[in-house]
């Protein structure tokens, strides 16, 4: 099994979130590989990596990185691969990172999910792929059915929730 999503992060410390991303792919059965690199204490294993990625048959790279967040960018920078980067909350609310991978230079695009939001990295790199996998993307619009029904399933516990003025 060759994987086609590599996850990425600056650090194991990233581990506690990014496990939302593996799950996910997990459960969708597309493969990954998780790697820590950084941007600064490995570069030169980071250049490796990313001009490597498509060679290797990777669709999709997930980088998460906390305060300055150069990761997903550089990567960015070295692959034709779509990266989607996850900013951590590490310093600053988070807000450093969230900037850090949000404003690239034109023509290195990095997709950016919320902070902390590696499910939805792994949800958008399954929609990704599923553009190209009809298999898949019947498992994504399933998945998205699911949703719709988390919701209907919320309103019918709120509606056992009583209070003297709610009228619902």
């Amino acid at each position: 099994m060759s994987p086609k999503v590599s996850i990425i992060m600056g650090s194991t410390s990233d581990l506690p979130v990014m496990e939302g991303a593996a799950k996910i792919l997990n459960d969708f059965e597309i493969p990954f590989e998780m790697n820590a690199l950084s941007a600064h204490r490995t570069p030169e294993e980071v250049e490796k990596f990313a001009k490597g990625a498509l060679g290797r048959g990777i669709k999709v790279i997930i980088a998460a990185a906390g305060m300055a967040a150069h990761l997903p960018g550089v990567i960015a920078a070295m692959t034709p691969i779509p990266v989607i980067g996850v900013p951590i909350k590490a310093s600053l609310d988070g807000w450093d990172a969230i900037l850090a991978i949000l404003q690239m230079p034109p023509g290195i695009p990095v997709a950016t999910v919320a902070l902390n939001g590696s499910g939805n990295a792994a949800i958008l790199a399954a929609q990704i792929i599923a553009s190209g996998d009809e298999k898949l993307m019947q498992k994504v619009i399933v998945f998205k059915e699911n949703l719709k029904g988390k919701i209907i399933e919320a309103n019918i516990e709120l509606s056992k929730v009583k209070y003297p003025f709610k009228t619902n």
